[in-house]
This record gives C-alpha cells, sequence and structure tokens, in this order.
C-alpha cells in the first residue's frame, strides 16, 4: 500500500507528524509539507518516508501511473480544500489531491479551522458529494482520553479507520 500524507498551514502539522510516523512499516509513506508549514523539520520524519518538496508538481506521486492508494490532508487548510474543491492544481499536495480524485482512490481532508465559513462549507459539501472524506480532527468522549497523547490517538486512529488500516489506538466502543 502507498499513502502520501501532506500537510498545508502550520497549525496542527504535528498530527499529520504523528500520523505518518504510526503507520505500519509495511505502508511505502509519502510526505509533502507546504511552504507555510515547514517549521517542522524534516529530521523529524521517519527514515523510511519520501518527502517530496511541495513545488515539484512533477514529483513521482503526482502521476496516476505511480499508484496512490490513498491521501490524507492533515491538517488541511481552508486555501488547500478551496483549490481542491475548485480543481486548482498549483503545488504538488493539490496535483496529488487531483490525481487521487482522478483515479478514485481515497482522499482524506482533515480540515483544522474553526468555526467554518460558509464558504468553507460549501467547499466541504462539494467535495464531499465526490466521495472525499471530510474528517476534522475531532474529539469523541466515549473513548475517554485523559491526555494530548491519547487525543491525538484517537483522531488519528478513527482517520486510520478511514484508510482500512488496523490499529488500536483508542478505545474502542462497548
Amino acid at each position: 500500500m502507498k499513502i502520501v500524507i501532506a500537510s498545508s498551514g502550520a497549525s496542527g502539522v504535528n498530527l499529520g507528524l504523528k500520523a505518518l510516523s504510526l503507520l505500519p512499516k509495511e505502508i511505502e509513506k509519502h510526505f509533502i509539507i507546504s511552504t507555510n508549514a515547514q517549521s517542522v523539520l524534516s529530521k523529524e520524519l521517519a527514515q523510511e518516508t519520501q518527502l517530496h518538496d511541495n513545488e515539484n508538481i512533477g514529483a513521482s506521486i503526482a502521476s496516476g501511473s505511480f499508484g496512490v492508494d490513498a491521501m490524507l490532508i492533515a491538517p488541511c487548510s481552508m486555501n488547500t480544500l478551496a483549490k481542491i474543491a475548485c480543481g486548482i492544481s498549483d503545488n504538488l499536495i493539490t496535483r496529488c489531491a487531483a490525481v487521487v480524485i482522478k483515479e478514485q482512490k481515497k482522499l482524506i481532508l482533515a480540515p483544522r479551522e474553526m468555526p467554518f465559513s460558509a464558504i468553507a462549507l460549501e467547499n466541504m459539501h462539494k467535495l464531499a458529494s465526490l466521495g472525499i472524506v471530510i474528517a476534522p480532527p475531532l474529539l469523541a468522549y466515549y473513548s475517554q482520553q485523559e491526555s494530548l497523547d491519547e487525543m491525538e490517538n484517537f483522531i488519528i486512529g478513527k482517520w486510520f479507520d478511514l484508510l482500512g488500516i488496523e490499529n488500536n489506538l483508542y478505545r474502542r466502543w462497548e
């Protein structure tokens, strides 16, 4: 399985990085970080992860023939979400998302802004009607998280569930 994780915007980039680090070793991992999120050093990435320059629109993962199975954009800025909704592919994140949509693969967007404007909600509705999963980093209290780490694990565990990746990152409903 080949998965692309991208982070656009700086707020919440730790969730994207943590999701990347928790992916099973047998998954081929690719990571894209936007210019606004590059405050996180590439040294924090696992060695088996391929880091891609967001300006390199010709990277391997931007081609349908490369065979990406799924993409998670966490966090997903409203700018990136709007570009994807309008079909704008002006950087590697938006180009890869367009290819994932075109190839009818799983795309999960984790918008991080709150509250959502009517424009953002309209863009999310448009994308959801195309089969894109809108999964903001929200908590459910039934799993009784007691720390920030447990809260992050819950969110990432739910994203992994959507991707079909088995995990035990959170306490499930009983």
